[in-house]
């Protein structure tokens, strides 16, 4: 009997191996939708599967053939024993095939080449699984094969199994504590006269009598003076400008200090460096021949110039994001070129490779950066994840992140002139007052020249020509008559 099963599966194998089409690599674009009807019809409603119409023989294949490959490369993130399946797809039942993940179905019974299974382990269009190297070419030939057949599985109680829940952003909004607005408080009543100086101290020592924990020491003016200088200006301060603090009797003395380092240059050098940590600010665009990034110093000296000069909050998003739309942008005071527009240098600050082999995959690639750079610059959140399946814990979908993909890849790199002094505004205007001058004054002329008669305009016409009659053949005096008169 043994012998039988394995000269059988051989066999099978052999079918599978001559009876596959390789897929063409430019369909699958929307699967979901035309395989979850046709799906729901394979299950009963008590959790038991119905497979009664396959062959002892198409299950052996599939135990023998099929199972041996998902279990050893696809149920270490994509089965009930897994600690998170990737995209909310369970390939350990034939149910979970047939419900799929977060991008829907993972196969198609009415048309297995439209199946998204098939175009992953084919490295399509789509999704390419599993992720660290493609299957071997006999076990991509026996999937294909075993979706031919109808995906054969053994009868198995499914009622103990894990279901994929459908994406549910309200839900996510109620579970997760980032998304809950902000409640008011009543502020603590604090005895200690010294945690009464601000309503933030209240809290704090609050929280101290709740925890039982004691504060440090008040600091000394020699260490207060540093910190201050360290974190408004990342310089330390000089012993002269220690000495003076120290020495200053005055009840505003830390308020001068303060204002005196919000006022210096330095603030915004400072603090400019944490948000270009967030856009991934850089002068080259790295990768193999890391060649630079044209004009990038420009958005650096624009946040530095944002800090120093207080820009709301508000604003320097809306100029991130729209600086180049603006009807009334915010000018550069001391130059009066538009500032506003300079915000928008950040979308083009990632790496780059200098000659990519696949064009549309290095723009998707650039575009999914900037998404994750600007989702969590802006709005704290990884939005990236949602480039292949709904998020896990955000109230993000993945029709969100392709929402943002289409407006991106609408968009394009443009480069501006700043005009400083607005030197190229008014060479313009020069330029436009002359060209009309011109048009002008030819105007002018040749309104005169129609004025004259035909002999007026014939006699300077022979002189000239008489004049020249022997610089290429001779002209007999009849000849130049007529090329005057004509």
């Amino acid at each position: 009997m043994r012998g039988d099963r394995e000269s059988v599966r051989f066999l099978l194998a052999i079918l599978a191996t001559l009876g596959m089409q390789l897929m063409s690599g430019d369909r699958v674009r929307a699967l979901q939708d035309e395989s979850l009807h046709d799906q729901q019809t394979n299950q009963d409603g008590h959790g038991v599967e119905q497979q009664s119409s396959f062959s002892d023989q198409q299950i052996e294949f599939f135990e023998s053939g099929i199972r041996p490959i998902l279990v050893k490369h696809c149920y270490d993130c994509h089965s009930q024993h897994a600690s998170h399946a990737e995209g909310g797809l369970y390939l350990d039942s034939r149910e979970g095939f047939l419900q799929g993940g977060d991008s829907g179905p993972a196969i198609n019974l009415q048309d297995h080449t439209k199946s998204i299974f098939l175009n992953a382990i084919n490295y399509g269009d789509l999704f390419e699984m599993p992720p660290s190297s493609k299957l071997p070419a006999n076990e991509i030939e026996l999937l294909t094969r075993w979706l031919e057949m109808g995906a054969p599985w053994p009868s198995e109680d499914t009622s103990n199994r894990i279901i994929s829940t459908k994406f549910d952003v309200e839900r996510l909004k109620q579970e997760h504590w980032c998304w809950q607005s902000p409640t008011s408080t009543d502020v603590p009543i604090v005895s200690d006269p010294d945690w009464n100086r601000s309503l933030i101290d209240q809290y704090i020592h609050q929280e101290h009598l709740l925890r039982q924990v004691q504060p440090n020491p008040v600091a000394s003016r020699q260490t207060l003076i540093r910190r201050v200088y360290f974190d408004l200006i990342g310089l330390p301060p000089t012993p002269q400008q220690v000495e003076a603090f120290v020495n200053d009797v005055a009840d505003d003395a830390w308020e001068k200090v303060v204002n005196q380092l919000l006022d210096s240059d330095h603030f915004g050098e400072r603090w400019a460096r944490h948000w270009m940590d967030l856009v991934r600010y850089a002068e080259t665009h790295g990768h193999e021949f890391d060649f630079p990034i044209q004009y990038a110093h420009e958005y650096r000296d624009y946040l530095i110039r944002a800090f120093n000069e207080d820009v709301p909050y508000d604003q320097l998003i809306i100029e991130h994001l729209a600086g180049d739309l603006l009807e009334h942008p915010r000018v550069n005071k001391a130059e009066g070129y538009n500032e506003s527009v300079l915000g928008t240098g950040f979308w083009f600050l990632g790496e780059a490779v200098h000659a990519p082999v696949d064009v549309r995959a290095d723009q998707a690639g650039r575009i999914d950066n900037q998404i994750d750079v600007f989702t969590k610059t802006f709005l704290g959140l990884t939005v990236a994840c949602a480039r292949c399946h709904d998020h896990k814990f955000d109230a993000i979908s993945i029709e969100d992140y392709y929402s943002l993909v289409g407006f991106l890849q609408s968009s394009r790199r443009q480069e501006i002139l700043l005009d400083p002094h607005r030197k190229i505004e008014e060479a313009t205007e020069t330029i436009k007052r002359m060209v009309l001058d011109s048009d002008q004054q030819a105007t002018a002329f040749l309104a005169r020249f129609r004025q004259l008669g035909p002999d007026t305009l014939r006699r300077p016409i022979l002189a000239v020509l008489e004049a020249t009659q022997a610089t290429s053949r001779n002209l007999s005096k009849q000849e130049i008559q007529s090329i005057a008169s004509n």
